[in-house]
């Protein structure tokens, strides 16, 4: 209950229903309810926004004629499908297939986590820091662990962190694809990240410098941070990559070998 009251504020306006809807639309845009989120019960919402429950049932439906809110029998309401696939499968097969199409990611990446760095500098909350900071200890325990499943699910939850307190909305959804994106291994390979950095410490001194710059309110240093970090893991892909095509031409070599050197006799 002490969370429904953190979410939502009692309606005192002429018109219940669309003061719920008004509400709940708000925290839509502003990316606090993703799409998927399950939403209170009825009973809890119902209380603490104190309205009955006829009229929240009214605002529901009008959220789930304008296409924002599911509302599974049984189960309850969720926040509808927003932003849909920033790729297809067959498309994210294809970066998979071709890996230097991963530096395109890469570039639309630095320019849109470099400004909301920026903007997030400018505009972080207290709650938006701390948010920020707890990633960033999760990551150093992932670290200290060296689990890297963890770390991959901390690290885009980091990111997503940084945007979300930059507070535009746009850049908010647009980024929570982009970084569904980042889950797969296609577009987040740590095995290139350890070519130039084994012990993933300097992944953590990056994280870190972005999380001081913003917690700073210094844009111009959270945005340098941002943009040196996708670099880092830019330079890291390209010297990956390499690694790997100098491997396999090596081994088509040695398959060669057989047909060079001859079987000794047999000495028996």
């Amino acid at each position: 209950m002490e969370n429904v009251r953190a979410l939502l504020t009692p309606i005192d306006h002429h018109s219940v229903a669309d003061s719920v809807v008004e509400q709940i639309e708000d925290m839509i845009l502003a990316g606090v309810l993703s799409e998927g989120r399950r939403l209170p019960s009825e009973r809890d919402m119902a209380a603490t926004l104190g309205v009955s429950r006829p009229k929240l049932r009214e605002a529901l439906k009008l959220l789930e004629a304008r296409g924002l809110l599911s509302v599974r029998h049984g189960e309850g309401s969720f926040i509808a499908p927003l932003t849909g696939k920033a790729m297809s499968d067959a498309l994210i097969e294809l970066y998979g297939r071709h890996g230097t199409a991963f530096f395109d990611y890469l570039e639309y990446r630095r320019v849109q986590e470099s400004f909301a760095a920026r903007l997030a500098a400018d505009r972080a909350t207290k709650t938006d820091k701390a948010i920020i900071h707890l990633y960033l200890e999760a990551l150093a325990q992932d670290l200290e662990r060296g689990d890297s499943d963890a770390s991959r699910d901390h690290d885009v939850k980091f990111h997503a962190a940084i945007v979300a307190a930059s507070h535009n909305a746009t850049l908010i959804h647009m980024m929570r694809s982009i970084y569904d994106l980042s889950r797969q291994t296609v577009f987040y390979n740590r095995a290139y990240l350890r070519t130039i950095d084994g012990s993933g410490a300097l992944l953590h001194k990056q994280h870190t410098a972005i999380a001081e710059a913003v917690c700073a309110h210094d844009p111009d240093r959270a945005a340098q941070a941002a943009e040196a970090h996708i670099d880092f893991v830019a330079q890291s892909m390209r010297i990956g990559l390499d690694q790997a095509r100098r491997e396999a031409i090596a081994a088509k070599r040695a398959a060669l070998l057989s047909e060079d050197v001859p079987t000794p006799p047999d000495q028996t």
